[in-house]
C-alpha cells in the first residue's frame, strides 16, 4: 500500500511544476518562517528534485543568525551536521560536510511524500527520519503540498509530526 501511494505521490509531485509551484513554495517559507523563526536551531532537510523547496527557508534562517544543521546519511542512520560546505551524498543529494552535531535541536523539517490527518508521514522508506526522531525533544515539522495530505495507516514505527506546513495553512495536533 504505502509503496504504490510512493510511486503516485512521487508522479504527482513532479507533475506540479511552474508558476503554481514557485508560489506554492513562496507561501510555505512565509508560513513556516512566521510561526517558527523565534526558534533558535533548526535541523532541515536540504531539498532536491519536486520536495518542497527549503533553500529559501535555511537561507533566511542563517540570514536570522539561526543556528542550521542540514541532514547527512552514516550508515543506517541520519545524523544533524552544522551548515557549510556540502558534497553529494549517497542519494545524490547535497550532504554537509564536517562534525556531526549530538546536542538537541530545537526544530526539526522533515521531508514527505504523504501525510495523514494524524500527522503521520510516509517518507521515502528508508526510515531514517523515523530512527532520528525517536526518542528526541524536538518539534517534528513536514513540509509538503496540499496534495500530500492521503488517507493511509501508520505503522507502529512511525513517528508522529507535530505540524504539517503547506501552501495553504498548518495542520497542527
Amino acid at each position: 500500500m504505502k509503496d504504490e501511494l510512493r510511486k503516485q505521490l512521487k508522479t504527482k509531485r513532479n507533475l506540479f511544476q511552474g508558476e503554481t509551484r514557485l508560489r506554492a513554495d513562496s507561501a510555505i517559507c512565509e508560513k513556516f518562517l512566521n510561526s517558527y523563526a523565534e526558534y533558535e536551531s533548526f535541523f532541515v532537510y536540504n531539498s532536491f528534485s519536486s520536495e518542497a523547496d527549503t533553500k529559501r527557508i535555511i537561507s533566511a534562517l542563517l540570514n536570522a543568525g539561526k543556528r542550521v544543521y542540514l541532514p547527512r546519511i552514516e550508515e543506517s542512520d541520519i545524523r544533524a551536521v552544522p551548515y557549510g560546505k556540502t558534497q553529494r551524498g549517497a542519494f545524490g543529494v547535497e550532504e554537509p560536510l564536517g562534525q556531526a552535531f549530538a546536542g538537541d535541536i530545537q526544530v526539526t523539517v522533515v521531508p514527505l511524500l504523504a501525510v495523514n490527518k494524524n500527522l503521520f508521514r510516509i517518507g521515502y522508506g528508508g526510515g531514517y527520519y523515523d530512527r532520528y526522531l525517536k526518542n528526541r525533544n524536538t518539534l517534528k515539522i513536514g513540509l509538503g503540498y496540499s496534495f500530500q495530505i492521503e488517507e493511509f495507516k501508520e505503522d507502529e514505527w512511525d513517528e508522529p509530526l507535530d505540524a504539517f506546513v503547506c501552501e495553504k495553512e498548518i495542520y497542527e495536533k
